[in-house]
């Protein structure tokens, strides 16, 4: 009798692990499937330019006298949709670029190491090959403070400002004494597997800008769920997430130019941890001489854009006047792209 049970639990087991294989099975090839055709429906944006081989995509929008870099967050799938009505606001008077780096976007991935270093000359390379020239108001976002900081400070002649949306800085982690995050290797798996596409059909807002609705438009939230399909936690994002400590070691002891203008927009907090710190005292220690350097507290969400766009478009113009008209600049000459540092 107990054989018999023995016998019938193992087939039990078996079954359904085949049954659970099969699933994926189905899952991947479907989720495959699926991309190619999306891939197909929903092509890019903006323009595609070869970066070491491979297909970066930069989008842009609006014209004036001042170039705006955005650069986004980690593992923002879709930088150029997740910026929109920041980018249609600020395009009124700016020309306004999204850079979105290998595992992002639309962009292709690609087997070169997540360094700072990279990263940045990635971002330059793809802007000369756009033909935006500089000097350049860069615009980062969260992790891509620590770029914008290596940018500015090994490439000086090419940035005249820095507007940070709650961006990451090198001396972040010293200060609150915090150590940097990492992601699971095992993550690089979930989009090729299909999982972040059944994820996505499980809980979609969890991908989805956090905004009052009519902010994004149904195109838009329909090409970020399927791009957040092709790119959720790829090999790229898992490993930009992995080099971070690096990066900030390699940087930690730089600073923006004492001149640079520098604006940090950040989350607005009612209250200080336990040693007296919050964002607004950090941020207070990374200003940089200029008169026109200021903090703007908003209160949102640490993806500010979402909700916040036209409150930072009306401070990103004062901004500009404001070290515009005192003439305290990084940089006025227009850059030639022949000639850039290491192109």
């Amino acid at each position: 009798m107990k054989s018999k049970k023995k016998f019938r639990f193992w087939i039990v087991t078996r079954n359904s692990l085949l049954a659970i294989v099969g699933a994926l099975v189905i899952l991947f090839i479907f989720s495959h499937f699926l991309t190619a055709y999306e891939q197909k429906k929903y092509p890019a944006i903006g323009e595609m330019v070869e970066v070491d081989g491979k297909n970066m995509h930069i989008y842009t929008k609006g014209e004036g006298d001042h170039t705006i870099v955005l650069l986004s967050g980690l593992g923002t799938s879709a930088p150029a949709l997740d910026f929109e009505p920041l980018i249609n606001e600020m395009a009124k008077n700016n020309k306004v670029v999204v850079v979105e780096p290998f595992g992002y976007g639309w962009s292709d991935r690609t087997n070169k190491e997540r360094t700072v270093e990279n990263i940045v000359e990635e971002i330059r390379m793809a802007l000369k090959k756009s033909n935006i020239g500089g000097p350049y108001i860069l615009m980062p976002h969260s992790i891509s403070g620590i770029y914008s900081m290596y940018f500015a400070h090994t490439y000086p002649e090419e940035v005249k400002a820095i507007i940070g949306i709650d961006p990451t800085l090198p001396q972040a982690l010293e200060y609150f004494g915090e150590t940097s995050p990492t992601m699971p290797k095992y993550l690089r798996y979930v989009a090729p597997t299909g999982m972040a596409r059944l994820a996505l059909y499980i809980g979609p807002e969890g991908f989805l800008p956090i905004a009052d609705e009519g902010t994004y438009s149904e195109e838009n939230l329909t090409m970020t769920k399927a791009i957040s399909a092709w790119n959720g936690y790829n090999k790229n994002v898992v490993k930009e997430a992995n080099e971070i400590k690096r990066n900030i070691d390699k940087t930690v002891d730089m600073n923006f130019p004492t001149h640079l203008p520098v604006l940090f927009f950040t989350t607005k907090e009612q209250k200080l941890n336990e040693g007296g710190k919050n964002n607004v005292t950090f941020y207070e220690t990374q200003l940089t001489t200029s008169p026109a350097s200021k903090i703007v507290p908003l209160q949102g969400h640490h993806y500010l854009h979402w909700t916040r766009y036209k409150e930072m478009s009306n401070e990103v113009t004062k901004f500009i006047e404001s070290y515009t008209r005192t003439g305290d600049i990084g940089y006025l000459a227009p850059i030639d792209l022949s000639q850039q540092n290491g192109l």
